[in-house]
């Protein structure tokens, strides 16, 4: 935002809108950073229905096209992989460029990605736009937004406000399942993306007119912080070869903790037990039972339901609690819904305790990890760093989301999946409460340095 001849902070286009609202709410008593966190909410949760959508795609895909399990799965392998890929590059772009700017042409390429495959006819066309375009623009708008809002916008209430970001991206991918399925019955798969493209449009107009980059671009501190109400900030100037070098020199810092691969290990666990088990391969994986795929579709809405209350109620817990011990809690948990799914038979009493604690417990590792992560490493730095620990997620979201079709495909049956996520969760579960309680040297000189 430019600066008048005083020295005055003088909006420009949309953000007129965002200042005028900023210094209303503030004459109320509401801080700018919830418009900012609602906005971003919503963003993400548009990007949630293009994320879930690859679970109603498979079996229309086959039937149209002819192709197999395993050749739809690689290109949802892809797209999880630069979903997550994408994290730590997104924090830098974010940094140079602004949240607004970043969000608005991640939105447009997700968008794009969907209308390009409208008329693809070879499988090398979907892993273009599913797997490439899809999985950036996706990437861009991953559990890193979340983790910047949270931690440039809030000092106080960030767990909170991380949990509600990253129940709008995990609970909307759910939640959204049931309404893509039932237009894919009815009308077929393109219909029901058309829908998904026109909420990924809606959702940039909000973003346009009302997120804003910092506090300071409305003349305020983050949310609980008593330190002065303005303090402007300059805007960095990074060429494109910062730009990429940033993220991997930030990794390169990081490597050197023994908390970073915990914490990367344990959220590879996180999406090999998640996204790409569950979330991709469910409808299949109902199918084999005689379940069908609008019923399917609708339990994981009843995950979504019980992760949204999860998610939050971890935000919450973790701003009061030892989040080291909260991740062995979830992990283990999860590991041990998984390993007793195979025993439901599919039944409605057995897939209702199933859907109960694996749904509360589908993304709560995420609050616990930012907040260990800003802890160890400096919010300054946390985005950059929990980009690549998010990474670390999306490798085993595509490992699963391969491996579990190409065990489909070889053994006719999901269960061999089931059984080797839920030992992982187990022993991921070991690795968080292994995480020391002070930080080492080499951490506490990272924090600094940031």
């Amino acid at each position: 935002m430019p600066a008048d001849a005083a020295g005055n902070l003088s909006p420009r286009g949309t953000d007129v809108i965002s200042t005028r609202l900023a210094a209303y709410l503030a004459n109320r008593g509401i801080h700018y950073g919830w418009v900012v966190a609602g906005t971003t909410f919503l963003a993400m949760l548009a990007t949630s229905g293009a994320m879930g959508a690859p679970g109603v795609m498979i079996a229309p895909l086959q039937h149209e096209f002819g192709w197999q399990n395993a050749d739809i799965s690689s290109a949802m392998a892809v797209r999880l992989l630069l979903f997550g890929l994408m994290g730590p590059f997104a924090a830098a772009l974010m940094n140079r460029f602004g949240i607004k700017r970043v969000v608005t042409v991640a939105l447009l390429l997700i968008a794009g990605g969907i209308l390009g495959s409208f008329v693809m006819t070879q499988l090398w066309q979907l892993v273009l736009f599913w797997g490439v375009v899809i999985g950036i623009g996706t990437g861009m708008t991953a559990l890193v937004l979340g983790a910047t809002v949270a931690t440039r916008w809030f000092s106080k209430r960030r767990g909170l406000v991380v949990g509600l970001m990253t129940a709008s991206n995990a609970t909307g991918q759910l939640v959204f399942l049931p309404l893509l399925a039932e237009l894919t019955t009815r009308f077929g798969w393109r219909t029901a993306l058309f829908v998904v493209a026109i909420m990924l449009l809606a959702a940039m107009s909000l973003v346009l007119l009302l997120i804003r980059d910092r506090p300071s671009d409305v003349g305020l501190a983050p949310f609980g912080d008593d330190g002065p109400a303005w303090a402007p900030e300059a805007a960095p100037v990074h060429g494109l070869r910062t730009l990429l070098i940033s993220p991997i020199a930030a990794l390169r810092e990081s490597a050197r903790s023994r908390t970073f691969w915990i914490l990367f290990g344990t959220f590879f666990v996180c999406g090999l037990s998640t996204n790409g088990l569950i979330q991709t391969h469910w409808i299949t994986l109902c199918g084999d039972f005689g379940v069908a795929p609008v019923g399917a579709a609708g339990m994981l809405a009843v995950i979504g339901v019980f992760d949204f209350i999860g998610t939050i109620l971890s935000g919450w817990l973790s701003d009061r609690f030892d989040n080291r011990w909260l991740l062995f809690w979830y992990y283990g948990l999860r590991g041990l819904s998984l390993l007793y799914l195979p025993f439901t038979d599919f039944s409605l009493y057995g897939l209702s305790l199933f859907l109960m604690f694996y749904g509360l417990d589908w993304v709560a590792t995420v609050p616990p990890t930012v907040r260990l992560a800003a802890d160890r490493f400096g919010t300054e730095r946390a985005n950059l760093t929990f980009g690549w620990i998010f990474a670390g997620h999306q490798l085993g979201a595509a490992t699963a989301a391969f491996g579990a079709g190409a065990i489909r495909t070889l053994t006719g049956t999901y269960l061999p999946s089931l059984y080797v996520a839920g030992a992982f969760c187990l022993l991921a579960a070991l690795l968080a409460i292994s995480i020391g309680r002070r930080r080492s040297g080499s951490e506490a000189i990272l924090a600094q340095a940031s």
